[in-house]
């Protein structure tokens, strides 16, 4: 998407799956047993849980039991569930000028995933050298 105009949540998710299905083997599959979904904004709740006081710093939010955690003898959770909030990731695709929206929501969906596999947000920026 190289023009400037609004994406709906329906592009939102577009682009989300396709960043799923572009997952290798053996992580697509565990991928794929995740909800998406896509909101405008984070509520208020997750801001509190998270001590966020702006909603433009929650872009994706992970809800689950990472993979590393989990357990046959544990009781049946909820779904595991990544968020996207659309809004905060237009204001930074609108404050960056220099990525694809694309590209953007591909990042946030890889992040949000990795933590479903255990890894902590140190740990990904050990590797992901994204926002530098």
């Amino acid at each position: 998407m190289t023009t400037r105009s609004t994406p709906s949540p329906e592009d939102f998710e577009s682009m989300a799956r396709s960043a799923l299905e572009a997952l290798p083997a053996p992580f697509d599959a565990h991928a794929r047993a995740v909800l998406l979904h896509v909101a405008d904004w984070p509520d208020h709740d997750m801001l509190e849980d998270l001590q966020i006081d702006d909603p433009l710093d929650l872009t994706g939010l992970y809800e689950g039991i990472p993979l590393t955690e989990k357990s046959v003898a544990d009781p049946a959770p909820f779904p595991d569930q990544v968020w996207l909030f659309r809004e905060p990731i237009l204001a930074e695709w609108r404050d960056r000028g220099d990525v694809e929206l694309e590209d953007l929501v591909a990042h946030v969906v890889v992040h949000e995933i990795a933590h479903h596999f255990g890894w902590s947000d140190e740990e990904i920026a050990e590797i992901d050298r994204w926002w530098e």
